[in-house]
């Protein structure tokens, strides 16, 4: 048996702005795409919030294994989404740009949402 995720604001907010960073590394990859490992680890980036949102608020439909780990999927998405900002950091050390910054906004709010929920 699944069991239903109610949608409040702080869930809607996690969804919007996962999808919001999902699409920004997607983009990039596919932007940056020939331009060595990079553009690839954009696109799995992008894809890897797409799945870790899916499996967090629709985990049951898949299995109902997914729900008993609902918490230890929210660790991992705060744990996936915190090393995508500290790798930011790392590998554009002294040379931030805004769009970058403005997604790394995007993912500390992320994180705090889903401290929250």
């Amino acid at each position: 048996m699944s069991k239903a995720v109610k949608l409040g604001p702080t869930q809607y907010g996690i969804i919007v702005l996962t999808v919001l960073t999902a699409l920004i590394h997607l983009g990039l990859g596919f932007s940056f795409m020939g331009a060595g490992f990079l553009p690839i680890l954009f696109i799995l980036n992008g894809l890897g919030y797409l799945a870790l949102m899916v499996a967090y608020f629709w985990g049951g439909s898949i299995s109902s294994q997914l729900v008993a780990m609902r918490g230890q999927i929210r660790w991992a998405y705060i744990a996936f989404t915190a090393v995508t900002i500290i790798a930011f950091f790392i590998m554009n050390f002294g040379n931030y740009q805004m769009p970058g910054l403005v997604d790394k906004l995007i993912e500390i709010i992320l994180v705090a949402l889903l401290w929250r929920d």
